[in-house]
């Protein structure tokens, strides 16, 4: 089963689906709502990365701890969205905003959302259509059901460490990963036995997603049926490598949400650099 979608597919269904604009720059946390208030993809309403689709930071949990779920339910149901409806996230960071958005409703047991493949930018180079008015819609009543076997705890990664039947999948830049820079968070590393693929490389050099036999070859060294956890540094660019993941076949694939900055707020958790 593919999660992404093409330009065409999403042109010919702007009035069939929901379309969620996830748009955010982390180092700039008001553009993307400047950006999709100027100008969207028809009928598309906004999932800001902090406010909606996290929760508040604590002392665990990492930078983007999950959201409260009682608040985010409440949102999708006011911009329209049951268990029923068809969901096309996008963002213009290479998916990983809008792979942040389908993780999301995968875990509360939503199986209808997708990824648009490409981003906004190309969307508009291409010439589908854009707009600025934000259409009002008719809320719906989203009904959880948890899928807890998408979600890896802290708890569950100590475990993984020691049990060589399970894999853990680092997605941070490679630098970050070998411990020799750290630009986020205060301690750099890896969590021991993880195995490095860098996000970005589910993308092809003009920004689209790679095809299924390229994101085969990507991940031909881990086994088909290992449990594989993956983690980034606050559990939003892990979940591009997710989603690959599951197109390429791999069915027991979890996201560990609070990812390094969770792991590194317990001082007893250990920390690897360099090559494992």
């Amino acid at each position: 089963m593919s999660y992404i979608v093409s330009f065409d597919w999403l042109a010919e269904r702007l009035d069939a689906v929901s379309i969620i604009d996830c748009r955010f720059y982390l180092g700039n946390p008001t553009r993307g709502l400047e950006e999709y208030i100027r100008e969207h993809i028809p009928n598309a309403l906004y999932f800001d990365l902090e406010k909606d689709l996290s929760g508040n930071v604590q002392t665990h949990g990492g930078r983007h701890p999950l959201p409260d779920v009682s608040e985010f339910v409440a949102k999708l149901s006011a911009a329209g969205i049951d268990q029923q409806t068809t969901i096309v996230a996008y963002d213009d960071q290479g998916g990983a905003m809008a792979a942040r958005f389908w993780w999301l409703l995968r875990y509360l047991g939503h199986r209808h959302v997708y990824v648009l493949d490409g981003g906004y930018t190309k969307w508009k180079e291409r010439g589908y259509p854009t707009t600025n008015a934000i259409v009002p819609v008719k809320e719906r009543t989203f009904l959880p059901q948890y899928d807890l076997s998408l979600l890896a705890t802290v708890d569950d990664v100590r475990k993984a460490i020691e049990d060589e039947t399970v894999i853990l999948v680092d997605s941070r830049e490679r630098n970050r990963y070998l411990g020799i820079e750290e630009p986020i968070d205060r301690v750099a590393g890896h969590i021991p036995r993880a195995k490095h693929f860098f996000w970005k490389e589910n993308l092809t050099a003009d920004g689209f997603w790679k095809e299924l036999n390229e994101q085969e070859k990507r991940f031909a060294a881990l086994p088909k049926d290992a449990r594989i956890i993956v983690y980034c540094g606050s559990g939003v660019t892990a979940c591009p490598n997710v989603l690959a993941l599951s197109e390429a076949g791999y069915s027991n694939v979890q996201l560990y949400v609070g990812s390094w900055s969770d792991w590194i707020s317990y001082p007893e958790n250990p920390i690897a650099k360099g090559e494992n």
